[in-house]
């Protein structure tokens, strides 16, 4: 029960640290690989897959409550909105390799679905990026090289 429970919160982490909460799974990853109780690529794989659904909660919100940004419950300001959507209008789609990145990686991927990003191609690059991520933290953790 304590593998299922260890993967589950691995799964939270992820998944919270990638929509517009404060929350951080890069040492809950990294506590888990130094454990060395679980397969690396499970670990991975859960990471990436919960910060991937993540992002993609971010573009849903994106997509359907842009309407509201004036609305003081908004989880962006007007400021922070306004710039992930200059950053994306001028890099475009590209601008979506960043979306691992702290403090602008959540805003683009919200930013995403407020520009209509088609879903197929956001959750390409953003799968790329964030998997990506997750092998690089890994790769660091355990001393690969």
């Amino acid at each position: 029960m304590l593998t299922l429970s260890a993967y589950f919160g691995l799964f939270l982490a992820a998944l919270g640290a990638a929509t517009l909460l404060p929350l951080q799974s890069e040492a809950v990853l990294a506590g888990l690989l130094l454990s060395d109780a679980y397969p690396v690529w499970a670990l991975l794989a859960v990471a990436s897959v919960g910060n991937v659904l993540g992002a993609l909660i971010n573009w849903l919100l994106g997509r359907y409550l842009e309407h509201f940004r004036h609305k003081r419950w908004f989880p962006l300001s007007e400021r922070q909105l306004n710039r992930a959507q200059g950053w994306y209008g001028h890099y475009g789609y590209w601008s979506l390799l960043l979306s691992w990145a702290p403090f602008i990686g959540d805003p683009l991927t919200l930013a995403a679905g407020i520009m209509r990003e088609p879903l197929w191609r956001f959750l390409l690059i953003v799968s790329l990026a964030k998997t990506g991520r997750y092998l690089v933290l890994a790769a660091l953790t355990l001393g690969w090289s």
